[in-house]
């Protein structure tokens, strides 16, 4: 066995290669860009090389400085995680030229499978299903268009080295293949240094499923189950989940077995996941095999109870696999939820910036937190803006996914903005629970964005009864250090007048021997708690029901967040909830004449300038962040007045691009 690993990645994918390591007894090195210097791998590691700037491609991509940091530390071998190199032939070949093991897949594997069209031939050769399409590269746009056509709308661009939902374009006319091609294109460049494209037929109402594989040097392979990833938004997995409420026994071991064939024809070896498009009436498609670990396979971890860190790494020490197919047996439900730094109420742009308040649920047998961050961490515009995967376990997916609701209001995080309030309306959704689940879920569900959680009215009275618990205890300690600011006598009296949205209910609350009682109206809760003064989390029960809200200061007020949603409340006593008719509502600026950044990023390029006129839906200009590329059109017409930024800047969020006469 290896007595020393270099982990070639960054964050929460690092972290848990190291984590297996030194459960396994074995030392670990990490690497790490100047805008990493700080991050939380670097720590856990037991050595930590630097490699240079913060981009990427200056840094976890430079093959040359992993060698050298694996030469100098004594590496005897590197785990890739997922992203970066992690499908790279020429890494795994010079890290095998200087001797050093690779964790994952032999070169000719990589080479087989991470090419999605050679991909596609080899898989037709093996007799896998398969989409139809066009495998050879594309040229330019109107050979997209002329290849889209025969193929016959709609249809899927794609990046051929492309992963993780970068450079992924679907296409319903010429003029939208026209312009996935080089949206696509200018993707994989940026993100993979390869521009290859090519198209297939997008199936609609469509599934993704994938089987997990594991396989050893010594032919033995097997199949561990799927997980279902249909839940995505632009083409980024949000919520996987193992196993898939679709499969019947019939259908997963037809899967899995064309998985098996299929890795057995490249001699895979190690850890890989063959990707499947699934239609209605199960009918299966190959779509990819990613040679590496996937970012959502702690679900398969749950469901199988095997660490897949850990088998690669005896597959990569020579070891053979101990299992056999019939040792597989799939126990529970599994869900993972990704944790991104974006603005859902935005949509979903990227949000960068430092972790003021972090806090994460806590974690057992049946709650998971894979994170690389920490309490004042930055999440940088350089790299992915997850955060963290949630992951929930529970006998039946019912009963995972009330864990996982109860564990997104348990993670508390301040500084930025993130997803979690969308994450909770896919999982309280009936379609969700129902089962009904395709990769366009969320474009139907939310066809017109996000725009946040409607709380029943049982939860509602919930927040009210909360909102007038803190308050009145916060009321009380004042009363208690200065009993002359309290003359109207509510903080001794319980009586308020909880103000939520536009909104009053009156409310009196009440000491009792377990904890407190409130009287709102026509109902009455009995609430109990341990909450301290200050806690950020208000965690108990009311009327028996376990439920944990969030909360913080704003001003005179507060803000609860529970369920996903969001409450401005305001406890006022009776007087103070008189007068408050009288205030006068402040309106907010006109900015409709300019174009803001919508979110922190790179100005690529402008394609307007001072005093030309413009059409609504023309292009104005082109901000990259988190690796994607925006293209921010003109809502309506206009003249634009001046030009505000240039290309090449680096922008702040809401900061002025162009502005309109």
């Amino acid at each position: 066995m290896f007595k020393k690993i270099l982990i070639a990645n960054r964050g929460e994918i690092a972290c848990r290669v190291i984590k297996t390591a030194k459960a396994m007894g074995i030392k670990t090195v990490a690497v790490y860009s100047e805008a990493d210097a700080d991050a939380l791998h670097v720590r856990m590691a037991d050595e930590a090389v630097a490699i240079g700037p913060a981009a990427a491609r200056d840094s976890y991509l430079v093959i040359e400085k992993i060698v050298e940091a694996c030469k100098a530390t004594g590496a005897e071998a590197v785990h890739p995680g997922y992203g970066f190199l992690s499908e790279n032939m020429k890494f795994a070949e010079a890290l095998k030229k200087a001797k050093i093991t690779f964790i994952g897949p032999d070169p000719h594997a990589i080479h087989a499978m991470g090419d999605k069209i050679e991909s596609k031939k080899l898989a037709k050769e093996a007799g896998v299903n398969m989409v139809p399409g066009f495998l050879d590269v594309i040229k330019d746009g109107d050979h997209a268009v002329k290849i889209a056509r025969e193929i016959g709308y709609p249809v899927m661009v794609k990046a051929s080295a492309g992963g993780g939902g970068k450079g992924m374009r679907v296409a319903y006319n010429d003029a939208e293949t026209k312009d996935g091609f080089r949206s696509a294109t200018a993707e994989a460049k940026a993100s993979f240094g390869d521009d290859r494209i090519f198209i297939e037929k997008f199936i609609e109402e469509p599934r993704h499923i994938e089987i997990q594989v594991l396989a050893d040097g010594h032919g033995n392979c097997l199949y561990l189950g799927e997980r279902e990833c249909s839940i995505q938004r632009r083409h980024q997995k949000v919520i996987e989940e193992a196993p898939s409420p679709f499969l019947d026994e019939k259908t997963r071991a037809a899967m899995g077995e064309q998985a098996v064939a299929l890795a057995k024809a490249v001699k895979y070896k190690s850890a890989g996941t063959v990707e499947f498009i699934v239609d209605g009436k199960r009918n299966f498609y190959f779509l990819e095999m990613n040679t590496r670990l996937q970012v959502e396979h702690p679900v398969t971890e749950m469901v199988t109870g095997l660490d897949l860190v850990e088998q690669m790494i005896r597959v990569a020490a020579g070891e053979k696999l101990k299992l056999k197919q019939a040792d597989v047996k799939l126990k529970g439900w599994a869900i993972e939820a990704r944790v991104y730094a974006e603005d859902p109420f935005r949509n979903f742009l990227p949000s960068t910036g430092r972790l003021v308040r972090y806090r994460e649920p806590v974690a057992g047998s049946s709650v998971r937190v894979d994170s690389g961050v920490y309490e004042g961490a930055e999440i940088s515009m350089f790299y992915d803006p997850m955060i963290a995967k949630l992951v929930a376990y529970g006998p039946d997916r019912r009963a995972a996914t009330q864990t996982m609701r109860e564990a997104l209001d348990a993670y508390y995080i301040r500084g930025l903005n993130h997803n979690m309030p969308f994450l909770a309306a896919l999982l309280g959704h009936e379609r969700f629970a129902a089962g009904r689940l395709t990769t366009g879920f969320i474009a139907e569900e939310f066809p017109d964005g996000f725009h946040g959680v409607e709380l029943k009215p049982e939860a509602l009275s919930d927040l009210v009864a909360v909102a007038a618990v803190i308050h009145h205890r916060y009321e009380l300690r004042a009363h208690e250090r200065a009993p002359h600011f309290q003359a109207n006598g509510s903080a001794v009296a319980g009586k308020w007048v909880v103000k939520l949205g536009a909104e009053k209910h009156e409310a009196t609350v009440a000491e009792t021997a377990a904890g407190f009682a409130v009287i709102a109206g026509k109902t009455s809760h009995e609430l109990v708690s341990d909450w301290k003064l200050g806690d950020v989390l208000w965690r108990g029960r009311i009327d028996g029901r376990g439920i944990t809200v969030q909360i913080d200061r704003v001003g005179t007020g507060y803000r609860l967040t529970y369920a996903g949603a969001q409450a401005h409340v305001l406890v006022l006593s009776p007087r103070a909830a008189e007068l408050d008719r009288h205030m006068l509502v402040k309106q907010p600026p006109d900015m409709s004449k300019f174009l803001l950044s919508p979110m922190p990023g790179l100005l690529v390029s402008l394609a307007v300038k001072e005093g030309q006129e413009v059409k609504a839906g023309e292009e104005l200009c082109v901000v990259e962040a988190m690796k994607m590329m925006n293209i921010l059109k003109a809502e309506r017409d206009g003249t634009v007045a001046k030009i505000a930024a240039k290309a090449g800047d680096s922008l702040a969020v809401d900061q002025v691009i162009v502005e309109f006469a």
